[in-house]
């Protein structure tokens, strides 16, 4: 087995977040995309370091249509989005009207989709309920890797929250009853209509979803209980597909935004700008981590760029302003970073070519090395119980020690693409493939 070069740097226990950051129970399940802590972390978990299709899958359940939305877990519940195309084309006053002012390089359908929302038994596999969303033909077509169900649930423990951009919000409880929907918030109308992918962020009663698109783009606030509006923050923002992330500075919350134009932070309370910094290339897609005081932004595509701003600006920073460091190069254009420990890894642009980072200082500690067979990411990494899990489109998820010249400790093959990230629960991983939701976990 391919190794790097021995030597590890042990896993620090990093103060990087508080438990007043996230819902009560947030640590013991996965109720954000990005895990617990919002940065790619299971800081309880401790996960399968080998599998394959025929070993250790603790159980696997089909999927219908089509999404990479990553599965959240509460609980004994396992929940994840999907799109269904159906055999209904529409009727020519059926079909939405096509605004000519954007300019798209996609054709949108001429069927009806169904918009999915799944919830299955975290034990057996079993599914508990299905319940459809919307029913609706998209204005946009997709890009060939994406699908209309990219934007991932999330959850407070009590509640289910499921954005479909264009195709509306919902709040469901753990028993499929829908409580409150928003099905008039717009349409979105994405760069060269590659697609949508909103996923909502809950903190308290706050709901925050984030509209950015070629034309009047805007961080929308919802009422988590109700559905309704308590604030509507425009934003100078084309398409970005990233996901807020919401931190606790000094007692006072902020909604930190990527952003090509500027990363933002807003106040949770009122949606007034707290600061703002630019630096970030074009499309930028990876959320936000908070790493100490401090909030770290990458992104990479025709370009390279990673930001550490302290939670502490105010103001517009520029481009070049009083920042903790920056660093241009080897910065993922799909995934987000992970954090472990005092780590910040990523990979470059969408290629197996890793890169870590000291989050306090930026110093190289990893630079830009080659993980065996692994080639194309959209999948985001995960990192549990001193190991960082790296998840291909193909299937194949590279496990990896945490540290400073990590070893490889296992490549893992799955028959299936996947583009949703991996979730670990317990001593459970789950991975959302193009037709199964597998749990793997050791027998």
């Amino acid at each position: 087995m391919h190794r790097f070069a021995a030597g590890a740097l042990a896993l620090a226990l990093a103060t990087t977040v508080t438990a007043a950051d996230f819902p009560q129970g947030a640590e013991d399940n996965w109720h954000h995309w990005r895990g617990p802590h919002a940065n790619g972390s299971a800081p309880k978990a401790d996960p399968p370091v080998k599998w394959d299709a025929k070993t250790n899958i603790a159980w696997k359940a089909p999927l219908p249509g089509k999404g990479s939305a990553t599965p959240v877990v509460w609980g004994d519940r396992v929940f994840v989005l999907t799109a269904v195309k159906t055999d209904r084309v529409a009727k020519p006053d059926e079909l939405p009207p096509v605004d000519p002012k954007f300019k798209v390089n996609t054709a949108p359908p001429k069927n009806f989709y169904k918009f999915l929302v799944l919830c299955f038994d975290r034990n057996t596999g079993k599914k508990l309920w299905e319940k459809t969303a919307a029913e609706a033909v998209p204005h946009e077509g997709t890009h060939e890797t994406h699908s209309y169900a990219a934007g991932s649930p999330t959850t407070d423990g009590r509640s289910l929250y499921a954005s479909f951009g264009s195709f509306g919000t919902y709040c469901y409880d753990f028993d499929g009853n829908l409580k409150w929907s928003r099905t008039d918030l717009g349409r979105l109308h994405t760069r060269l209509g590659w697609g949508e992918a909103v996923t909502p962020v809950v903190y308290g009663e706050a709901l925050l979803l984030n509209y950015d698109q070629e034309a009047d783009s805007h961080l929308l606030c919802l009422d988590a209980a109700t559905g309704k509006t308590k604030w509507d923050a425009k934003r100078d923002e084309k398409t970005t597909w990233s996901t807020p992330l919401v931190v606790d500075h000094g007692g006072k919350m902020q909604v930190v935004t990527n952003g090509f134009t500027r990363v933002r932070s807003y106040d949770l309370a009122s949606g007034d700008l707290v600061w703002q910094v630019g630096g970030m290339t074009v499309n930028p897609i990876p959320s936000p981590i908070k790493y100490g005081d401090s909030v770290i932004c990458v992104s990479g595509y025709k370009g390279a760029a990673a930001v550490s701003v302290p939670l502490s600006a105010k103001g517009d920073l520029g481009d070049r302003g009083n920042v903790n460091w920056r660093h241009a190069a080897g910065t993922p254009y799909v995934p987000s970073p992970v954090l472990a420990g005092d780590l910040v890894y990523f990979t470059q642009t969408n290629d197996g070519v890793l890169t870590a980072l000291d989050a306090k200082t930026g110093k190289v500690v990893i630079d830009k090395e080659r993980l065996p067979q692994v080639k194309s990411f959209y999948a985001s990494p995960m990192a549990a119980a001193g190991r960082v899990y790296f998840t291909d489109r193909s299937g194949t998820t590279i496990v990896i020690k945490s540290g400073a010249a990590p070893d490889v400790l296992s490549v893992n093959k799955l028959d299936e693409a996947i583009d949703a990230s991996p979730v670990a629960v317990g001593k459970q991983l789950f991975l959302r493939g193009e037709k199964y939701l597998y749990c793997i976990a050791e027998k």
